[in-house]
């Protein structure tokens, strides 16, 4: 015999499902407890006392001397209720073979009291396999039941087919139902990545339209005007710096290509803030719960877009952690301008039940968050730097510093 084949059809009883147990209610589990198994074994139990009871009345009638016999046929026909949840269509196939066995062993078990039992059990098991198993298993299992009662009880068969219809019918209900809902919320769940997708597309296209073909658009006009700066300039000169405007053009058009790729509609084209709307993000942060001072030292200069924009943007990721986990704090901004660069530190005092911002960036207790890690891939792309950790007194210290201009290239 091929063992392949026997591994197949064995997996079937266990496996051959389309769906995995559907995750229980909070109210229906207690810790590591699954109420339905439990009040499965219970009904298994009150179902195998009531069936071993008929049985053992019935071979007593009869003056049969079977009463471990009777017993054991008694708990396997109750004990598949109590893996339905796990195993049904393994289940199902227990109590059919236990109803066939008892019938041949004891027949006059079917007209008795019995029947109620193997009514309530089958039904049960043939519910989970609706529930769970494959349809053309469903269909299969409750052709069989329905054969199996006609046989075995003939008088009785239009009732057995309605009492047998009912169970499949209810699985199917909830069959349904639940995909619906599983269907649904994988939509909520694909829409909403999707939504975060073309939020994150849309700010990138903006920055780049801010920042990038700005700067773009000054080479190219700069590439044109130079050689008027020059009396009689060497048509070499001319030429290069022809050059040079039409690349700039050219990187300038194909920017605006991406960013129609990019951007979900046209219309988002709004500049980005920089520190000059440093007072309106610190009034949303008050409103927010935390008491928010600052203090700038240097003389303040005017900074490019992508060190305003960046500075800016770290202060507010750092302000909205303090917000999130450290309500009624008190943030202190501290803004240095250097001749060479902008030094930024934002600091949170320790409050009670606070957790620190780092925790909401996901670099502890194996968050998700990408808050400190998108300061730092900022500043990294100025060619700056980016600290953040716990104070010793329990708060929290975010401090960057931003070239005011690029890094020079050494060779």
């Amino acid at each position: 015999m091929n063992v392949n084949a026997v591994r197949s059809f064995a997996a079937t009883f266990v496996t051959d499902t389309t769906n995995p147990p559907t995750p229980r209610h909070r109210w229906l589990r207690r810790g590591r407890f699954d109420l339905v198994e439990i009040a499965d074994v219970i009904t298994a139990l009150i179902c195998f006392a009531v069936a071993n009871s008929v049985l053992t009345q019935d071979n007593a009638h009869r003056g049969h001397q079977l009463t471990g016999l009777v017993v054991l046929l008694a708990f396997v026909t109750c004990a598949p209720l109590a893996l339905r949840t796990r195993f049904p269509l393994s289940a199902w196939v227990a109590s059919t073979l236990a109803v066939i066995v008892t019938s041949a062993v004891i027949p006059s078990a079917i007209s008795s009291g019995y029947l109620a039992i193997v009514a309530i059990v089958s039904g049960l098991c043939l519910y989970a396999v609706t529930v769970r198993c494959q349809p053309r298993i469903t269909i299969a299992a409750t052709a069989i039941t329905v054969a199996g009662a006609a046989i075995l009880d003939p008088g009785s068969t239009v009732a057995a087919v309605f009492l047998i219809a009912i169970p499949p019918l209810l699985g199917t209900v909830v069959r349904v139902r639940r995909s619906g809902e599983r269907q649904l919320a994988e939509q909520e769940l694909r829409h909403s990545g999707e939504r975060a997708l073309l939020e994150e597309r849309q700010r990138i296209a903006r920055e780049l339209h801010d920042v990038v073909a700005h700067h773009m658009s000054v080479i190219a006009i700069q590439a044109e005007a130079a050689p008027y700066k020059t009396a009689d300039p060497p048509p070499e000169l001319v030429e290069s710096f022809g050059d040079i405007r039409a690349s700039a053009l050219a990187g300038l058009t194909e920017l605006r290509r991406v960013l129609g790729v990019l951007r979900a509609d046209g219309r988002d084209t709004a500049p980005q803030p920089g520190l000059a709307e440093l007072d309106a993000l610190l009034d949303s942060a008050r409103s927010g719960g935390v008491s928010v001072t600052v203090t700038s030292s240097g003389d303040p200069v005017t900074l490019p877009e992508g060190v305003d924009l960046s500075a800016y943007r770290i202060v507010q990721e750092a302000l909205s952690n303090a917000m999130r986990h450290a309500p009624g704090s008190h943030v202190q901004v501290q803004l240095a301008y250097r001749p060479d660069a902008l030094a930024l530190e934002i600091s949170n005092e320790a409050v009670l039940r606070a957790v620190p911002v780092l925790v909401a960036t996901g670099e502890r207790a194996g968050g998700g968050g990408n808050g400190l890690v998108g300061m730092r891939e900022r500043a990294a792309m100025l060619g700056g730097s980016l600290d953040a950790g716990p104070t010793e007194d329990g708060g929290f210290r975010v401090s960057a510093v931003l070239p005011v201009s690029p890094p020079e290239d050494t060779t």
